[in-house]
């Protein structure tokens, strides 16, 4: 017990913690974007799936367990971040590869990008989870209009170009993230750039899958 504290108090167990807390999020972010995409289908299938989501009986534990990793893996990034701050000087001696050279880039602005996709995080449990009710019937059984509600903000430019904005932010935080969190974890180095292609490829996915709902509802969502 007393060596599993140690190890999650240095600096390696604390990267360790934080890859394993994101990839659990890079989980969470492909289910949900996959679990959106409903909304191409139609209303009827969006809103059941959502009603399934929120009655179902876990949700509570599955939300607290989802806040807990959230704010895991936010609290000791940003704990490392300030310590790599202080010890950056690289030797002389040594000549980062091409993508040593990218993940310092991209690790560089992990915070700004990190702080940035929290802030859209609130904005939008906001603006869904505790926005207007609307309700609709479906085989006589009551449920939330979700899609409706996302139709509306969508039809706002203002909120669509929001959206938009986040999503870019999001691709570059898993862009590097998600193959840093691999690096962590101990099964690629950093001199791997094939993780580096595995880590851009996540980020298109799920951003992409993200972009195109804001602009189908502002430009079709309803008809």
């Amino acid at each position: 017990m007393a060596s599993i504290k140690l190890f999650l108090k240095s600096s390696v167990g604390r990267k360790f913690l934080v890859g394993i807390t994101g990839l659990g999020l890079s989980g969470f972010v492909l289910t949900h974007m996959a679990g959106n995409m409903l909304m191409f289908v139609g209303p009827e299938a969006y809103n059941t799936y959502g009603h399934k989501l929120i009655t179902n009986p876990f949700i509570y534990i599955a939300e607290v367990g989802l806040l807990a990793i959230f704010f895991v893996h936010m609290g000791l990034a940003l704990c490392l971040a300030l310590e790599n701050k202080k010890a950056r000087a690289l030797a002389p001696s040594q000549k980062p590869s091409n993508c040593e050279k990218d993940a310092r880039l991209g690790s560089r602005y992990m915070v700004h990008t990190g702080i940035l996709v929290f802030v859209f995080v609130v904005l939008h449990l906001i603006t869904f989870k505790y926005g207007p009710y609307y309700p609709v019937s479906y085989h006589g059984v009551e449920m939330r209009d979700l899609h409706r509600l996302i139709v509306e903000n969508f039809k706002s430019p203002l909120y669509s170009g929001w959206y938009l904005f986040s999503m870019v932010i999001l691709f570059s935080h898993l862009v590097h993230g998600f193959s840093a969190s691999f690096q962590s974890l101990g099964f690629f180095s950093v001199r791997n750039c094939l993780i580096k292609k595995m880590g851009w490829a996540f980020a298109f996915i799920i951003a992409g899958g993200f972009f195109i709902q804001p602009i189908y509802g502002y430009f079709y969502g309803g008809n």
